[in-house]
């Protein structure tokens, strides 16, 4: 099982989008405080987030209250100012993968405490950085790519498929 954590996540849709890929994912999703909205039932009820009962859902107060409650050994940080690409990193069953907060991304000193576990997805040098929602897809498929997509069956729902693709 992979291990999402999103440290002080500012946008509810990006949010509920990376919910929605832990779900699909079966991967567990770590929410560091403060959180720029409300996750409460009734919340997420008004939202129709109908799949967030199968999210695997922790919230912390801090970074520190995280690390207090958890034995994370194997961690990999997401941010545009890595050296290296994530193609280079080898992911394993139960690591961690830390994403920051859309307007700064992780914190300076976690990355400095982790300098030799950061890392960035290649992209043009114009472009500022991917959505949240997105970087976290990135890099949670290929690390269950290189696990082999771990309970999994990656077939889809196949009655559904129109006529029109059936050779795809």
């Amino acid at each position: 099982m992979l291990n999402i954590v999103l440290v002080e996540p500012e946008i509810p849709m990006n949010t509920g989008n990376i919910a929605r890929t832990c779900a699909a994912t079966r991967s567990r999703l770590h929410l560091v405080r403060p959180l720029g909205f409300d996750i409460s039932d009734r919340a997420v009820k008004r939202a129709g987030l109908d799949y967030w009962h199968m999210v695997d859902l922790r919230v912390y107060d801090s970074i520190e209250d995280l690390f207090h409650k958890n034995e994370i050994t194997d961690l990999w940080l997401a941010t545009t100012k890595a050296p290296r690409d994530y193609a280079q990193a080898q992911f394993r069953d139960g690591c961690w993968l830390f994403f920051g907060k859309e307007t700064a991304g992780l914190p300076l000193w976690f990355r400095q405490a982790h300098p030799d576990r950061c890392l960035r997805i290649p992209m043009r040098s114009e472009a500022r950085s991917l959505n949240l929602a997105n970087s976290v897809a990135v890099l949670t498929y290929e690390a269950l790519r290189q696990l082999g997509f771990p309970q999994l069956c990656g077939e889809g729902d196949r009655k559904a498929a129109p006529s029109s693709l059936a050779g795809f």
